[in-house]
């Protein structure tokens, strides 16, 4: 199982290795922009960023068009920061039911990033309650700094790309 940040990285590497290797699952775990959902919906086996009705509605339709329905995961903004997407905690039991039950969505989990200025254990904790209370099975929460914590509290994905791969190089952009 791997986890690519963005669309288009994922479809310039992962047609010919998925050739090689047909066993491999491949996870969304980056945002989800509505104008790649078509791309996502061919490409991912699962999709850990739904976390917004404009999007919901492109899944549903792009999986109605093709047929092909990855696993979802809503995006639950522990932290509530502005800069960070996904939902608030306050709204995701709508946002799960309207999923779920108004768009038939293959919702299994739920996935979090804890800001990084506080202890994750209560946004892991968090998610955990809220997946119990929606009967959700998956987990994604964790990173290579945290995912013991994760771990502790359910976690069912993690991603550890920094701790495999070692940091992303920077594009620092010159002013």
């Amino acid at each position: 199982m791997f986890g690519e940040s963005r669309v288009q990285e994922a479809k310039s590497k992962w047609p010919a290795l998925r050739d090689e290797f047909p066993g491999v699952e491949l996870h969304l775990v980056g945002p989800l922009q509505t104008n790649k959902v078509r791309e996502a919906v061919q490409l991912f086996d699962a999709i850990h960023t739904l976390d917004r009705p404009k999007l919901a509605d492109a899944l549903r339709a792009e999986i109605d068009r093709s047929g092909r329905a990855p696993t979802l995961f809503i995006q639950v903004n522990t932290g509530e920061e502005p800069q960070k997407a996904g939902v608030p905690p306050q709204d995701a039991a709508p946002f799960i039911r309207y999923c779920r039950r108004e768009l038939e969505l293959p919702v299994k989990g739920l996935m979090c990033i804890p800001p990084v200025d506080q202890p994750p254990a209560p946004h892991f904790a968090l998610l955990q309650t809220l997946a119990r209370e929606h009967d959700l099975r998956f987990l994604s929460m964790g990173m290579s700094g945290d995912f013991e914590t994760a771990i502790k509290f359910g976690a069912t994905h993690v991603r550890l790309g920094t701790a495999i791969f070692g940091a992303r190089p920077s594009h620092a952009k010159s002013v």
